[in-house]
């Protein structure tokens, strides 16, 4: 684990070099150059007390030892100059090795500012060379700054997936590992650590014999196209133990230098984009492509050994694009080499990407005996899938890799065992297995589970009806008359587009539309006049949404829209809401460049359970008074605003006179680093999530308090953000210091801190109102204190701020209420489709049981 100093450390020396250097990964340079700069002073001391001789910093080299760097008396700009020319000559070092001359190729200085550079170089002083586990781990935190290297379709991989993926492979001691697109070498450390874990004895001891030790850091290889991925994948390994550690500066998809090296193991996250005008790659490849994700996946199969694993993440494309390189790589994958496909949900890659992805599991032996293959669906992977990516309960990943390992050891097992454990997983929603045979029936060769996903869950009573079924139904595209003739337009005739379709509607009723257009308009497009309860779904672009028109309309063309022929059988509302069921799987079918779009062929495909017209109607009514409660609990949400009603006789006062003072805040310096690694909490405007909270990310000391403008605000008290963020408030619950941005209220007693929080807060709209400032909006102290607020007793404004925090707790019920009516219509829905909800079932189980007593 990454203790807090060593990563306090880091944060400081990153947050000295923001101001010069403000790319993540120009400053995860800097800072690694650095540290292995030290280390080799480090390593010469070490080597002198034990009675050898310096060999890093010797000879003529010996001038830029690291104590001669920070030693007293040495000016800013010989500092500078002194350190700038020692990391420009280092790769002319005689006395290092290949490892460290290939760290400090092309390495310089990017600022020339000395101070910076002073205040850097004492932080990275506070580091001490060794081969622990904890300065490995502090090197992956550093790594963990890195974003996206989007130009080149480059990722960061979240260390848990790759330890999933490690997992599921499951590299052996005696193996060759390769990441022919590694990166960072996350990859390579996972399976290192792996393979540790792997072979150590009940009390943790290791297992591994002296000579397999030595061994076995000699069976990892990696090759980056970037020599800066390069430099960090060497620091990275090195300092997990890696004395000599195997990553080329190697273009895996043009060069053939290393065609001819195999790998038992081959673990990867290869870029998803390709340059402007394609990849041009050599004539050795099975599948010709000029994309690089095609070809990543082709060169990872083909260099498999005869008994040879790979885990590869891919993006959607590989799964489902119709272009013949696509459908020739994933035929050469299901008849030779893949054995599963784990289905990732899109934001895994969050905030980078939000590309939706998946990994490929390929086992060379294993592909030739199986018959079938296996899909997996991850919902959940113990993170939210927004931007921040913060830490759920749901996990999907544990159990997904139970079922998976289950499966690749099937063949392990008995016939008869074998036999039960594949029925166990069809059974299961979240696991599918599919015979090659189907997938190659239409030579799509497609790899989405959900294609081949049939309706027949265990349970289900009704029968399928197809949404194709002509008795039933009469589907209609959409179409858009010639935006360039005025007289198609603002006409009679409704014209739906996916603004009529909130996203937040589960089924939307459409009532009236946006835009209008005329008959001529009508006449003259491919756009039909749909009648009234029609069930208008987009299939374009945006999947999924979907409504009932209550007037007759037409759509654009991103609509299939089914027409109720047979409205003595089918319920619109029925079959709208049982089609929400099907909005993964439409989106899976979904092809296309530009926009991805379902074809009216295949929306025709589309298959729904169709009970009798009575228990249609028993659902849809149930559904509606969930629906019911939901819009009057969303209303109550959306328009709760507190209010504070002000009576005639109160007093009216300045803010300035409830306040003992009113304080600003300030920076400590950010140069002194020792000032960021206290204990009292230091927040900016971007700290603050709502009234009553906060989450600081910074904590310094006393003396940097001292030392700055910054203020200590008891609890208790109010800060105000009268610059950037303008208008936050906030009631600290603890003692904090703030930023330049706030201003601390720090209260009399005639006051109540809650009643004066929410007076302030119906003020915000006059902080805005009343800002000055060109560069950035503020409002002064001066004007702050001037606010004027109503004071009524101390009594009143505690009844206040008490009715006020009810009628918050009431809107979270409502909330609250909102989610449990939403898992109750999910709950009705699936129940025809054959999963029954399981309250329900308990419920009138016990209603039985009352009955027969």
């Amino acid at each position: 684990m990454l203790d807090a100093e060593t990563k306090r450390r880091i944060d400081t020396a990153r947050d000295i070099l923001v101001g010069k250097v403000p790319d993540p990964k120009s400053q995860v340079e800097q800072i690694t150059i650095a540290l292995i700069y030290k280390f080799m002073d480090d390593m010469d001391a070490e080597s002198e007390e034990l009675g050898g001789k310096r060999k890093f910093f010797a000879g003529e080299f010996a001038q830029y030892g690291w104590p001669k760097l920070v030693r007293a008396g040495l000016g800013g700009h010989e500092v500078l100059n002194l350190y700038s020319e020692a990391i420009t000559r280092m790769p002319e070092n005689p006395g290092i090795p290949p490892l460290f001359r290939d760290i400090f190729k092309n390495a310089f200085l990017p600022y020339r500012d000395p101070e910076t550079l002073r205040a850097f170089l004492k932080i990275i002083d506070e580091f001490e060379y060794d081969h622990s586990e904890r300065l490995g781990d502090a090197f992956e935190y550093l790594l963990s700054v890195l974003g996206s290297q989007g130009d080149a379709g480059q990722f960061r991989t979240p260390r848990h997936i790759i330890d999933f993926i490690v997992s599921i492979v499951d590299p052996k001691k005696d193996e060759t590992i390769l990441d022919p697109a590694c990166g960072t070498a996350g990859f390579l450390i996972s399976s290192y650590k792996h393979i540790l874990k792997s072979n150590t004895d009940d009390k943790g001891h290791s297992t591994l014999t002296p000579d397999e030790k030595g061994k076995l850091a000699d069976n990892f290889k990696g090759y980056d196209i970037s020599p800066d991925m390069v430099r960090l994948s060497l620091v990275n390994l090195y300092l997990h133990g890696f004395v000599a550690p195997q990553v080329h500066e190697y273009d895996t998809l043009t060069s053939e230098d290393r065609w001819n090296e195999y790998a038992d193991v081959i673990l990867a996250n290869p870029p998803f984009m390709s340059p402007k005008g394609g990849i041009r790659p050599h004539n050795r490849f099975s599948v010709q492509s000029k994309r690089s994700e095609v070809l990543f996946v082709d060169y990872m199969a083909e260099h498999l050994t005869p008994n040879g694993r790979a885990g590869i993440i891919v993006p959607e494309g590989i799964i489902f694009q119709s272009q013949n390189a696509y459908k020739q790589l994933r035929k050469m994958l299901v008849e030779e080499y893949l054995v599963a496909v784990v289905s990732l949900p899109a934001g895994v890659f969050n905030p980078y990407s939000g590309v939706k992805t998946s990994i490929l599991i390929l086992d060379k032996a294993l592909a030739r005996r199986r018959d079938h293959i296996g899909f997996f669906k991850v919902e959940n992977d113990g993170f939210d899938l927004g931007a921040q990516r913060r830490k759920i309960d749901e996990n999907d990943l544990p159990q997904i890799e139970q079922a998976l390992t289950d499966y690749l050891k099937m063949d392990e097992q008995d016939k008869d065992a074998s036999e039960l454990m594949l029925n166990k997983f069809i059974g299961q929603g979240s696991v599918q297995i599919v015979s090659k045979e189907k997938i190659a029936a239409n030579s799509e060769y497609n790899l989405s589970g959900e294609r081949y996903r049939e309706n027949k869950n265990v349970g289900l009573s009704f029968p399928l009806v197809s949404i194709g079924d002509s008795e039933l139904f009469q589907i209609e595209s959409g179409g858009t008359p010639k935006s360039s003739v005025e007289e198609y337009w603002d006409g009679g005739i409704q014209w739906a587009t996916l603004v009529d379709l909130p996203p937040t509607d589960l089924v939307t009723e459409i009532r009236t539309t946006q835009r209008t257009i005329s008959e001529s308009g009508l006449a003259r497009s491919s756009a039909k006049l749909l009648p009234e309860n029609s069930v208008i779904v987009s299939t374009r672009a945006t999947i999924g949404r979907i409504g009932i028109n209550r007037i007759p309309l037409a759509t654009n063309q991103g609509f299939k829209n089914i027409v109720i022929k047979d409205a003595s059988t089918v319920m619109p509302e029925y079959v709208a809401l049982a089609i929400t069921k099907l909005v993964p799987l439409m989106d899976s079918w979904a092809s296309g460049g530009t926009f991805k779009e379902i074809s009216k062929s295949k929306f025709c495909e589309l298959q729904i359970p169709l009970p009798p017209l009575e228990v249609q109607r028993e659902i849809v009514t149930e559904i509606e008074s969930y629906q019911k409660v939901i819009d009057g609990a969303r209303a109550v949400v959306e328009n709760y605003q507190p209010h504070i009603t002000i009576a005639l006789d109160w007093p009216t006062v300045e803010l300035e006179s409830v306040c003992n003072e009113i304080l600003s805040g300030g920076t400590p310096p950010t140069n002194h680093g020792e000032y960021w690694k206290g204990e009292i909490p230091w927040i900016t405007s971007a700290d603050i999530i709502n009234l009553k909270t906060a989450k600081p990310r910074k904590y310094i000391t006393e003396e940097a308090i001292k030392e700055s403008a910054t203020n200590l605000i008891k609890r208790g008290n109010i800060i105000v953000v009268t610059r950037v963020g303008l208008g936050k408030l906030f009631k600290n619950n603890f003692d904090i210091c703030i930023s330049q941005d706030s201003q601390g209220l720090i209260l009399k007693d005639v006051v109540n801190a809650d009643y004066l929080l929410y007076v302030l807060k119906d003020k915000v709209i006059n902080f805005k109102q009343t800002s000055q400032g060109s560069t950035i909006q503020g409002v002064t102290k001066k004007q702050l204190a001037e606010i004027e607020i109503p004071l009524p007793s101390l009594e009143i404004q505690q009844n206040i701020a008490q009715e006020i925090e009810t009628e918050q707790s009431l809107v979270s019920a409502n909330q609250d209420l909102i989610a449990r009516m939403e898992k109750k219509i999910q709950a009705a829905i699936e129940r025809v489709w054959g999963k029954p909800d399981v309250e329900m079932t308990r419920n009138k189980s016990n209603e039985r049981n009352h009955k027969e007593h």
